[in-house]
């Protein structure tokens, strides 16, 4: 099987499983997410995923692998991941 999304920088078979299984089948649908977004949808499906996945999705994006994002990025993508959830339950 070709799987797009295994094509891209940090993206393996696993990773790839799980942005499947929530509807991310290509890189289009990753931009459109988003690393924050695509996240908290495999998390939300209740695959246990760490910040790696976060990272790797960013770097994926941008073609580079996740340990060479820079530390502020990677705090930033927490930071908006922080807002993201604080929304979320505030509106349950």
């Amino acid at each position: 099987m070709n799987d797009e999304l295994q094509h891209l920088k940090n993206l393996g078979k696993t990773s790839a499983q799980w942005l499947h299984a929530v509807g991310i089948h290509s890189a289009s649908d990753l931009r459109r997410l988003g690393a924050v977004g695509a996240y908290q949808a495999v998390r939300s499906r209740g695959f246990r995923a760490s910040k790696v996945l976060l990272y790797a999705i960013e770097g994926a994006l941008l073609d580079m692998h996740w340990n060479d994002l820079p530390q502020d990025r990677k705090q930033a993508l927490n930071q908006q991941l922080a807002a993201r959830s604080q929304s979320s339950a505030s509106e349950k």
